[in-house]
């Protein structure tokens, strides 16, 4: 089977976190359609485990989908910035807590067919309580939470985000066996 093969590709909106682009696309039949290319800068998501197998997680509304839920502190990396070392200080920021030595658990694309959002999921044993969050609108509350609930709270919708229930999973699966 032959690739799809990207001929050209042109800016349409373009902001410091986003650029939305349209490509000219030729299929293996040798047809062309226009396709949406949403880019973004790559995401780096922390996961802390502390002594009671508890994770950290962030209680928040997201106002896109109308949802209340679940998440793992996450953020975009900066120009050269280490993922890992985006994914701690994401970490601290919304969290008031600094986390061990981050460690890659894995790596996610959310929404390849339109989007390079590249996630990757990085996981601590550990933090240390270091102050109130820098970035405490970020949710309206943080908790430790039992690993044993993962699976019951994404069942529930409780857990929405692509890299949180991926990772979380991972997290206990691993966990768990």
């Amino acid at each position: 089977m032959s690739e799809w093969q990207a001929l050209s590709e042109r800016t349409v909106y373009e902001n410091r976190w986003v650029r939305v682009n349209m490509a000219d696309v030729e299929l293996p039949d040798g047809r062309h359609l226009d396709h949406t290319v949403i880019r973004l800068r790559p995401v780096a998501v922390a996961a802390v485990v502390n002594a009671e197998n508890e994770v950290l997680l962030l209680w928040r509304h997201r106002f896109i989908t109308g949802a209340w839920g679940w998440e793992l502190p996450s953020g975009g990396t900066g120009e050269g910035e280490d993922p890992a070392a985006a994914a701690a200080r994401e970490f601290e920021e919304e969290t008031g807590w600094r986390p061990g030595p981050m460690r890659l658990l894995l790596a996610v694309d959310p929404m390849p067919g339109i989007s390079t959002s590249h996630h990757r999921v990085y996981w601590a044993d550990g933090a240390e309580r270091i102050g109130h969050p820098e970035d405490d609108f970020e949710s309206s509350r943080r908790e430790w939470v039992p690993l044993t609930r993962v699976p019951e709270l994404v069942e529930r919708g409780e857990i929405r985000s692509a890299s949180a229930v991926a990772g979380l999973m991972m997290l206990h699966h691993m966990r768990a066996t």
